[in-house]
């Protein structure tokens, strides 16, 4: 086995084309040569030229690179895709042509072949490897959180579960988002803005989706309104309507939409009839 390069893995680079030969062309990288195999080798290239790869370690861990790009670096999470398993771990599909390990160290449970998991992908110190985990929780930050309630954040879906759906927190703190908060279909791997919305003494932190407090009264009039205006000014719900009624045309709760409505009868901006609101402006 190599031993550990100069050069990350993992990553992108700019390097130096030095000398083709018959199966590729090799690249400078410090005191490293390595192959871009001919498939990779983009039309024209010659010596002396820079271009721009991914270094990673093929199955016989020999330095490589491609110009493919994966769809995850080292770093980064991912929701990437089972497609094998072996004695090893299983290996997921990240865009390139050798799959993605993650040894079964790095599951917190047996990862199933055509599911889709949240993972980060890694270096393994012992193998210089690009691999991943699905352990997430083990890299996230355990310390202050920085952000405040009210505080809008970027989520990330990580996982479903009973009361609700694990989120990672500006790709570093975890969160939890409860199902009651959500209206609009989410797959892991979603990534979408959201708020603060408690951080509860055991140290754990809810989001949502709207802003909270009367922040969140404003947006929901704001949907309504715009929903009245691609449909021609009327929305065949009221007061009555069931929650999923509401929730086929609107992404957000029975309670969230009556205090909308509220707000916009109150603003004189929609009238209220037996059958359905409708936009002031429309009639």
């Amino acid at each position: 086995m190599n031993g550990k390069s100069n050069i990350a893995v993992g990553q992108y680079h700019e390097l130096e084309v030095i000398k083709r030969v018959d199966f590729g062309i090799y690249l400078k990288a410090g005191e490293d040569e390595i192959l871009l195999p001919n498939r990779y080798v983009p039309e024209g290239t010659q010596a002396g030229d820079l271009l721009r790869v991914f270094i990673y370690r093929d199955s016989e861990d020999r330095l490589i690179a491609t110009t493919t790009e994966p769809r995850v670096v080292a770093g980064e999470f991912a929701a990437l895709r089972v497609v094998d398993a072996n004695k090893f771990g299983v290996f997921l599909d990240w865009g390139l042509e050798k799959d993605l390990l993650v040894p079964f160290s790095e599951q917190y449970e047996r990862m199933i072949p055509g599911k889709t998991y949240l993972v980060r992908v890694m270096v393994d110190r012992a193998t210089d490897r690009v691999i991943a985990t699905a352990r997430i929780r083990d890299y996230l930050d355990k310390g202050p959180f920085p952000l405040a309630e009210g505080d809008q954040a970027q989520l990330l879906v990580w996982e479903f579960t009973q009361i609700g759906i694990k989120v990672v927190i500006n790709d570093r703190y975890e969160g939890m988002l409860y199902q009651n908060e959500v209206f609009t279909e989410l797959s892991v791997g979603s990534r979408l803005p959201g708020f603060i919305k408690q951080m509860r003494e055991d140290g754990k932190i809810d989001v949502t989706l709207r802003k909270p407090g009367y922040g969140e009264i404003e947006d929901a009039m704001r949907l309504v309104t715009e929903k009245l205006e691609q449909s021609g000014g009327f929305l065949p719900l009221t007061d009555k309507s069931t929650p999923e009624e509401i929730t086929q045309l609107l992404p957000m709760s029975k309670k969230t939409f009556k205090k909308a409505i509220g707000g916009l009868y109150k603003e004189r901006k929609i009238t209220l009839h037996p059958e359905g609101i409708r936009l002031i402006a429309s009639e």
